[in-house]
């Protein structure tokens, strides 16, 4: 990950929803798989893996909607209530605990390039991989990509979640 200024702040396109993240996200991931292919209506999706009490409102409130996944259970988008832009989801797997921002909607969004390309055996023909950055066909194991501070942060959140 490139060295990071600290906070980062984004938005939706109306200004309705203003959020600032108050550290590096764990992981970026860029996803070429179908199915962020067709709910970004491009070529993959870019998000920013945080906590999500790292997710600081500045202004207005997102809307919340449930909307299908791959894997069956249901991501809940947060999105702004008037211009409908999707600001970040949370997946089944790790509840309300963690955020994956859009790194679109940051105001400076190439602060954030991605740290692993995932789910690259859907990747569109035309799309070409950085070199030095990792990729999977598929997903991959967090301990072989993963910074060690980033793991740490993990446990601790999930630990904390399970004690609420």
């Amino acid at each position: 990950m490139a060295i990071l200024d600290l906070p980062l702040e984004g938005g939706c396109t109306c200004g309705g929803v203003r959020y600032r993240l108050s550290s590096k996200p764990l992981i970026v991931h860029c996803c070429h798989c179908r199915w962020c292919q067709r709910e970004t209506g491009t070529a993959f999706a870019l998000n920013a893996m945080i906590e999500t009490d790292r997710v600081i409102l500045l202004k207005g409130r997102p809307l919340l909607e449930t909307i299908p996944s791959f894997s069956g259970k249901g991501q809940q988008v947060a999105r702004c209530p008037d211009c409908l832009i999707a600001l970040w989801s949370h997946y089944a797997g790790g509840g309300n605990t963690f955020a994956y921002v859009r790194v679109g909607t940051l105001d400076d969004p190439d602060r954030l390039p991605p740290d692993v390309h995932i789910f690259t055996m859907s990747k569109q023909p035309w799309v070409v991989l950085p070199e030095g950055v990792p990729t999977a066909e598929t997903f991959y194991s967090r301990s072989a990509v993963w910074r060690p501070e980033s793991l740490e942060r993990r446990r601790i959140a999930l630990e904390g979640h399970s004690k609420i």
